[in-house]
């Protein structure tokens, strides 16, 4: 009984999670600027998504890559005009937002969404990504 239990507890969580698609990650991310962790909480990244596919991605304040994203083989896969090699992503939603894994093994969680726009300075960038619903 308490085999089966936990049987269960361990496949409920998979259950709720939904891979997305192109379709499905554009309706979800649209709009939005998403701060992003690794598993043991450390903060990754800030990612802001433009409704044409356009990304606005900060590893650090101040310090931005401008990029496109898109799907391959039901992997969502983005480029930045520093780095033109694609680098895709497993995405699933779950109860507590994204989870993405790279092809390389790097798991990240969607920790928030940020209530402002990335602020990008530097001639090569927009002063900042606007986006617009």
């Amino acid at each position: 009984m308490i085999r089966s239990l936990a049987l269960a507890l361990m496949i409920a969580p998979a259950a709720a999670a939904q891979t997305l698609d192109a379709a499905g990650f554009n309706a979800y991310v649209a709009g939005k600027t998403l701060t992003f962790a690794l598993p043991d909480g450390t903060t990754f990244g800030t990612e802001a998504y433009g409704t044409d596919r356009s990304v606005l991605w900060s590893t650090t304040p101040g310090s931005c890559q401008q990029g496109q994203w898109f799907e391959r083989d039901g992997l969502i896969c983005f480029t930045y005009t520093t780095d033109p090699a694609p680098k895709c992503w497993t995405v699933t939603r779950t109860d507590r937002g994204l989870r993405a894994e790279s092809t390389g093994g790097t798991v990240l969680f969607e920790a928030t969404e940020a209530p402002q726009p990335l602020v990008c300075p530097g001639p090569e960038l927009l002063s900042r990504l606007e986006l617009l619903p």
